[in-house]
């Protein structure tokens, strides 16, 4: 939930005393909140804050996301955007962090919310199950599916940002990112040690957190045999960086800052420009060996892309105009 700029000053800084800033919510299921509730709340909320930015599992069900555009379309707001991730559940909370780090530099709404599809090319995201046999979100080979049969077998599966599936105990560490990260776990009747042990270690990640286990992850894993993790950009200097990167543009109809080739809060495209040169993911981030007494040392800031050109097309990663 986003402050409107010129109402509670620009937009992502705090404003007078008494005045809400950016903050997170979470929406009831509709089994949970009639209807009429759920208007109501929403209303509320944009009279209040200005901006309401929705991410939620391009796999959610079908009946929330039926709920999500029956809300947008009775208030008829151009103030709330709907974001489908094709990331598992931990991963798309992972996203929303990020995104409240971004509200306290000086962005815009439009900004924000496009920037949630250019995130998603730089969180590393998967899970340990103890069981594959039911998992069609994630490719799946017919060898794996009778491997999981096998008693006390664990796989170790990444949804993002590119599918894999290794054998933990057998097979190496699958790849994971190039720059700084941390790592969120979080364990469902699987442990968690392979993620906090050689996966950390093999991704050289910055800092370890545990979280409650997502509500939905089970389904979308297809199994409660599930630990799921993601890692993502902590430092909100490199996001920041990271998102002034990418050349803006403004919507024709809503007036706002974008990035990519729509706004995302009143869904109008933005018209083909000049082709501009690829950008670069962040470099990679050495691990230095601190000495024993020694200070930890300053974390590596990695290099953002280059600023590719409104309406171009942006290679993977970041591929943001999809």
């Amino acid at each position: 939930m986003l402050p409107a700029p010129g109402r509670h000053g620009p937009l992502g800084r705090q404003g007078p005393p008494g005045l809400p800033g950016p903050t997170v919510m979470a929406l009831r299921h509709p089994r949970e909140q009639p209807l009429e509730e759920a208007l109501a709340e929403v209303s509320a909320v944009l009279e209040q804050h200005g901006f309401l930015v929705v991410l939620h599992p391009a796999a959610a069900p079908a009946a929330v996301v039926r709920r999500l555009h029956t809300i947008r379309s009775v208030l008829e707001s151009d103030r709330m955007a709907l974001i489908p991730l094709p990331l598992p559940p931990l991963a798309v909370a992972v996203i929303a962090r990020q995104l409240l780090q971004l509200s306290t530099a000086d962005l815009g709404a439009g900004v924000l919310a496009t920037a949630a599809r250019l995130l998603t090319h730089y969180v590393h995201a998967g899970a340990v199950l103890g069981s594959v046999a039911k998992l069609d979100r994630v490719p799946v080979t017919l060898g794996a599916h009778a491997r999981s049969w096998v008693p006390g077998a664990q796989f170790a599966v990444l949804a993002a940002p590119t599918p894999r599936l290794v054998r933990i105990g057998r097979d190496p560490v699958p790849p994971g990112p190039d720059f700084a990260t941390g790592l969120v776990h979080a364990s469902g009747r699987v442990d968690a040690a392979w993620v906090t042990g050689e996966l950390a270690a093999g991704w050289r990640v910055q800092a370890l957190e545990m979280a409650p286990l997502p509500a939905t992850s089970a389904p979308w894993w297809a199994t409660e045999k599930v630990c799921e993790f993601a890692a993502g950009i902590t430092d909100p200097l490199v996001l920041s960086r990271l998102v002034a990167s990418v050349q803006r543009a403004r919507c024709s109809w809503c007036g706002l800052e974008i990035i990519g080739d729509r706004c995302l809060l009143c869904a109008t495209p933005v018209p083909p420009g000049p082709a501009a040169p690829s950008p670069a993911p962040p470099r990679a981030v050495p691990a230095p060996v601190p000495q024993q007494g020694a200070p930890p040392p300053a974390q590596s800031v990695p290099q953002p892309p280059l600023r590719p050109g409104v309406g171009a097309a942006i290679p993977s990663p970041p591929e943001i105009n999809r």
